[in-house]
């Protein structure tokens, strides 16, 4: 009788897990029809169309290889021309994206390198990671007989690994700021923001919030916060990792650490 049993309850199992599965996309597709809903909702606000896209429409223009290890990140430059991708195989490694080839291969003096930047200017990159150090290097730099760049200038004061870097390009600010961005931010892990000048490497100003908040907008003249992204509605739960500003400063994208889409996030200003 038990081997009855068992037999005759598996296929209730295999029911289970149908349902389960079943209720699972619906979920998934109710969401998604309530996200084209608010991004439709957005554009009529604006008098615009949106743009939808399929895996049909995204075409792989370029397969650039050259890194060892794995990418943790990159950046273009304003033209669009170049990329500068930083890799746990210890190199920066700057590329032309019309042609794929590498113009820069720069062995890193720490490996463990976590986030990388093009300057404004399109003349120098800057790349920070585990080392607690962002290090700036000039492009126009001679090389050594292995093709490396020196190192220009090494930024620190950060206690934690240093997750993210940007030049801050004139038009952000005109007080603190200069059109060939040598003012430069960083964000780490210890919980800080801080702003530097990359001619001299002195720290300019350290953004902090007391009970270390690591998802908020600040100001960088008042060195004060403006927001706090974690209070509002559908906010991260997790570590912010990256963050963006677009070009018109009305939306911020930032990402978590995770694997889904979801964790990506935009907020209007």
């Amino acid at each position: 009788m038990e081997g009855v049993s068992r037999k005759r309850g598996r296929p209730r199992v295999v029911v289970t897990e149908a349902v389960a599965e079943a209720r699972r996309l619906a979920v998934q597709q109710r969401n998604l029809r309530r996200d084209k809903r608010k991004v439709a909702g957005y554009f009529k606000t604006q008098n615009k169309l949106p743009v939808t896209f399929t895996p049909t429409d995204l075409v792989c223009c370029r397969t650039l290889q050259g890194h060892s290890g794995k990418v943790y990140s990159l950046d273009w430059t304003p033209e669009k021309n170049r990329i500068v991708s930083a890799s746990q195989d210890g190199r920066l490694i700057v590329w032309n994206a019309l042609t794929s080839q590498k113009t820069h291969a720069i062995k890193l003096p720490y490996p463990w390198v976590m986030t990388c930047a093009f300057s404004p200017s399109g003349q120098s990159v800057a790349c920070g990671g585990l080392d607690s150090i962002c290090s700036i290097f000039n492009l126009n730099s001679s090389m050594d007989k292995d093709g490396n760049v020196p190192v220009s200038r090494m930024l620190s004061g950060h206690k934690g690994y240093v997750s993210s870097c940007q030049y801050v390009p004139d038009e952000d600010t005109h007080l603190i700021t200069s059109s060939d961005g040598n003012r430069f931010g960083t964000g780490s892990e210890d919980g800080t923001c801080r702003l530097f000048d990359i001619r001299t490497g002195h720290q300019l100003q350290v953004y902090k919030q007391p009970n270390s908040d690591s998802n908020i907008a600040q100001d960088t003249l008042l060195a004060q916060v403006v927001l706090n992204l974690g209070s509002l509605h559908n906010s991260h739960e997790g570590r912010i990792s990256c963050l963006g500003l677009s070009a018109d400063g009305s939306a911020l994208c930032t990402g978590k650490l995770g694997f889904k889409l979801k964790d990506l996030g935009v907020w209007r200003a």
